[in-house]
């Protein structure tokens, strides 16, 4: 089932440039059911990349608005039904709004007033609406949030954005070649869909992935030493960054979270941007043995060789057979090391796992150059 999911993952990463870890953690999201909020300027395809949730799911609702400081309740939660206001009776009409949709995108996120805040924070955590006072479930699983800029203290939606689970800063395309080979592009990938069904089942084997004591004890090790550089994220947060872990694990076709899946938790455990790189650091330390180092530079490496081979095919430049030429023996080279490295350690089936996955790659990335 995963490699449904993989398909679609892999066909995104095909149209939106320069995307692969916010494409991932939108699929995260997706099967944790929990929230993504994504920063940074305008025109880095925030938006478009969002709506891919409405698209991807079909049967599913999809609702997605641009808040600005003068926006009313009306435009997330439904006007007011004039027929029971005449009795008094103060009942919203969310037909084919918010409380009503699966998927939400909600741009500019930070612009919420008082107004809309509380309702937003409420449906966002406990999936609840309380229209005219009364509770009503919401069918919500993602809501995806951005801003082009980080809260101020003293603006107190300190609480909105802890309702986040992911974050990320999303900036302009980094490399020329890829810059280019976007500007190029004139047909975008057709994105295979999945039913609603289909992401049920999804969900509920994400679910089912098991977590080890390594692993439980690697996340305590990872809140110590937070906690000794001054940085304390919640128990909630905590708590809720297993579902992520195991979405992240059965995205790459695992049954079981590997040390290398908690380097996704550098997007959950900061609450200040100040404290982003500080986290980044000692997770980098404390959840990787040699060997899940080894494994996360490796994939690293692989994927920007392959990215890098893609984008040169593409642009079709004067020495692009030479440049591929330099890549597939990069891409070798790696995998040999893979390959030693499996060959000392043999009682860890992830090497074997990279072993075999860099291999069939690498047999189709010297079929792409051959026939280049």
């Amino acid at each position: 089932m995963s490699k449904q999911l993989q398909n679609i993952q892999q066909k995104l990463n095909e149209r939106f440039y320069d995307r692969e870890e916010e494409i991932e953690a939108l699929l995260t999201a997706l099967l944790s059911k929990q929230h993504l909020l994504f920063i940074g300027p305008a025109g880095t395809g925030k938006s478009v990349l969002s709506s891919m949730l409405g698209e991807i799911v079909e049967e599913s609702r999809y609702f997605q608005h641009l808040l600005t400081p003068f926006s009313t309740p009306e435009e997330l939660f439904g006007v007011l039904s004039l027929k029971d206001l005449e009795q008094g009776v103060y009942k919203r009409n969310v037909s084919n709004m918010l409380p009503e949709a699966h998927f939400a995108f909600i741009d500019e996120i930070f612009k919420a007033n008082s107004a809309i805040l509380n309702s937003l924070l409420t449906l966002i955590n406990e999936r609840i609406y309380y229209n005219n006072g009364v509770p009503i479930p919401a069918p919500l699983m993602t809501i995806v949030g951005s801003s082009n800029e980080y809260i101020e203290e003293g603006e107190g939606l300190e609480a909105l954005f802890d309702r986040f689970l992911l974050r990320y800063e999303v900036n302009y395309i980094r490399e020329q070649d890829t810059f280019i080979a976007m500007l190029k592009d004139q047909n975008p990938s057709h994105i295979p869909k999945m039913t609603m069904q289909e992401l049920c089942e999804h969900q509920t084997r994400v679910a089912n992935i098991t977590i080890s004591d390594t692993i439980y004890q690697a996340i305590a090790k990872i809140r110590q030493a937070l906690q000794d550089v001054g940085i304390r994220p919640s128990d909630r947060r905590f708590k809720q960054s297993l579902s992520i872990l195991r979405a992240k694990a059965y995205l790459s076709g695992r049954s079981e979270v590997i040390h290398a899946d908690l380097f996704i938790m550098a997007n959950i455990l900061w609450e200040t941007i100040d404290q982003k790189n500080a986290t980044q650091e000692i997770i980098n330390e404390t959840a990787f043995d040699t060997v899940d180092a080894f494994i996360h530079r490796t994939t690293t490496e692989f994927e920007t060789i392959l990215m890098t081979a893609q984008n040169t095919m593409l642009l079709k430049t004067p020495h692009a057979r030479t440049q591929l030429s330099h890549l597939l023996m990069q891409g070798k080279t790696l995998y040999i090391e893979v390959e030693n490295m499996n060959r000392q350690i043999p009682n860890r089936p992830e090497l074997q796992h990279l072993k075999t996955d860099i291999h069939k790659r690498l047999l189709q990335m010297t079929s792409d150059v051959i026939g280049f």
